[in-house]
């Protein structure tokens, strides 16, 4: 608990931020995640769409919000719980592709599918 600063929960923080915090916790997230989560295949493409420069600013918010969210090790119920531990994510991450699932081309959808092709043969 020493190490959470303010902003790093629900404060703010600028975009630029967010998204290296992002970048550098999603795979390893989406790992854990794959089993409980039934539409990674969404949120690989929401992350891809979140990295696409033609993605407008208020759309990479949103999306990058709720992966920080999923991303971030302390949430409203923790994620190391059996069952129920990515609950309060999917919840978070079903409402922001909801809103933005428009944005979410075919193209980002493809880079899902190939990374998590890659994914499933390395690991």
């Amino acid at each position: 608990m020493n190490e959470v600063l303010y902003g790093e929960i629900l404060g703010p923080e600028d975009g630029a931020r967010r998204e290296k915090r992002v970048r550098s916790r999603f795979w390893a997230t989406v790992r854990k995640a794959a089993r409980a989560i039934p539409f990674v295949d969404d949120v690989v493409a929401a992350y891809f769409c979140a990295l696409d420069p033609a993605t407008p600013p208020r759309v990479k918010g949103i999306i990058l919000g709720a992966l920080a969210y999923f991303v971030l090790p302390l949430d409203a119920v923790p994620d190391i719980l059996a069952g129920v531990g990515f609950t309060d994510d999917i919840t978070v991450l079903l409402a922001a592709i909801s809103v933005v699932g428009a944005h979410i081309k075919p193209a980002h959808r493809e880079a899902a599918r190939q990374a998590l092709a890659g994914d499933e043969a390395t690991g």
